[in-house]
């Protein structure tokens, strides 16, 4: 057991030396704010605060874990090692140049989030908001690379710390804003969709919808049964989530009460988690998401346990507060949906800490690290397999999670990129060791 001392043990301190320790670099860990205690303590140990208790290994601190409320801060961002950092210390005693801890806190709880900022058109805290853009660091894991560094201080210190890393893991999500693009569509929107077809010339397209809906031929946003073999090939914790809003400008899937929609759904839950998209309207009204919630749960027949809000739209804490209401257990939207890279500057999941009532919740918190928006911009199937590559290395070096985020639509045959099939395919055979 390690044994962490700090002179005054608040809900932030507690939450993050925990994180840290336990669920990046799973050490079994307790912290005392008696000094005799952790003077008589014999095994592995150090302290953390504004200054050392003698030649212990020692951390010094800032203010930002022994504060309440949120704070408007400037925050210097710095190159170390091969890494970023920022809250920097100038205690010499100290075995890191900076507060490991408040850095990993600031980011773990969307503290910038919470400060004044400029949002999109969709009300989102955009990328270019962030710290982690603005300083170049968004595309690194740096609260597991730090997190890592400190294991290496400890182990160079007690040499038989029990340390049980976890592995690293591919964790995909696919999500479907449209179980199928013809099909079960009503009267009124096949016809206005054929005649839109014809205006537009899109005559090939216009074939295919009357071919589905005479029932000859397969509907092309229909590729759950492609999901289901990848999985049967090789088992992955997959996820695939459902949106079940009422049809509305931002929402355009079929109605939930459909025979066809509810099928889809179950088959899919025999073979690979199931969760929920919230819709937009949903995000910020917790009576919507309940009954969003209900009509899940009567397809499937299981409490809803994973979400992914609608645009990635997260507004904090509501958002989340909602998910906890509901007892719903992981979210899955900690991400932006145009650029690639860490929106909590990790690849671990954490538990989200409310700052405005300064407590650590039981929702986790999953971060994606791209979505196929983000990479639209790669035109050829060989410069997104090197990219991909690259991220995926990157985040193994650290034993993370690597989430990619698709939709169903690209499996297609409409997909004007035909090679994500292959990219999907390239990501799920990845060799895991």
């Amino acid at each position: 057991m390690l044994l962490i001392y700090v002179h005054k043990i608040t809900p932030r301190v507690s939450y993050t030396l925990r994180h840290i320790c336990k669920r990046i670099l799973g050490i079994e860990v307790e912290l005392t704010s008696k000094i005799e205690t952790f003077i008589a303590h014999d095994g592995p140990k150090f302290s953390y605060g504004k200054k050392p208790l003698g030649k212990e290994l020692y951390f010094q601190s800032v203010d930002l874990l022994f504060e309440h409320g949120i704070t408007d801060t400037d925050i210097t961002v710095y190159s170390w090692e091969d890494t970023k950092c920022f809250f920097p210390v100038k205690n010499e005693a100290s075995a890191l140049p900076f507060d490991i801890f408040s850095a990993t806190f600031y980011l773990l709880s969307r503290y910038e989030e919470y400060l004044p900022h400029v949002k999109d058109d969709l009300g989102r805290f955009p990328a270019t908001e962030s710290l982690g853009y603005t300083e170049d660091f968004l595309q690194d894991p740096v609260v597991d690379i730090w997190a890592y560094r400190l294991c290496d201080l400890l182990i160079s210190k007690y040499p038989d710390i029990a340390i049980n890393l976890r592995s690293f893991s591919i964790r995909p999500i696919v999500k479907v804003s449209q179980t199928f693009i013809y099909k079960q569509k009503g009267i009124v929107r096949s016809v206005g969709a054929s005649l839109r077809d014809i205006l537009k010339l899109r005559f090939r397209r216009l074939i295919d919808r009357l071919k589905v809906l005479s029932g000859f031929m397969k509907d092309p946003y229909d590729t759950f049964d492609l999901l289901i073999e990848f999985q049967k090939h090789k088992k992955r914790d997959l996820l695939v989530v459902f949106g079940l809003g009422d049809y509305s400008s931002y929402e355009k899937n079929i109605n939930f009460n459909k025979q066809a929609h509810q099928s889809v759904i179950k088959h899919v839950s025999d073979y690979i988690d199931v969760g929920l998209k919230v819709s937009y309207e949903a995000i910020e009204d917790v009576s919507v998401l309940k009954e969003e919630k209900k009509r899940i749960e009567s397809i499937f027949n299981r409490q809803l346990k994973h979400c992914v809000c609608s645009f990635y739209k997260l507004k904090l804490p509501e958002a989340y507060r909602n998910f906890i209401e509901l007892e719903i257990e992981n979210d899955f939207s900690m991400g932006y949906p145009d650029h690639v890279g860490f929106r909590a500057g990790t690849c671990t999941p954490f538990l989200f800490y409310d700052l405005d009532y300064e407590v650590q919740t039981p929702l986790l918190v999953h971060s994606f690290y791209f979505t196929s928006e983000a990479l639209n911009h790669h035109t050829t199937s060989a410069s997104l397999t090197f990219k991909i590559n690259t991220y995926i290395d990157k985040i193994k070096k650290v034993n993370g999670c690597f989430m990619p985020v698709f939709s169903n639509d690209l499996f297609s045959d409409l997909q004007h990129q035909q090679y994500w099939k292959s990219v999907y395919e390239l990501i799920w055979n990845y060799d895991d060791e």
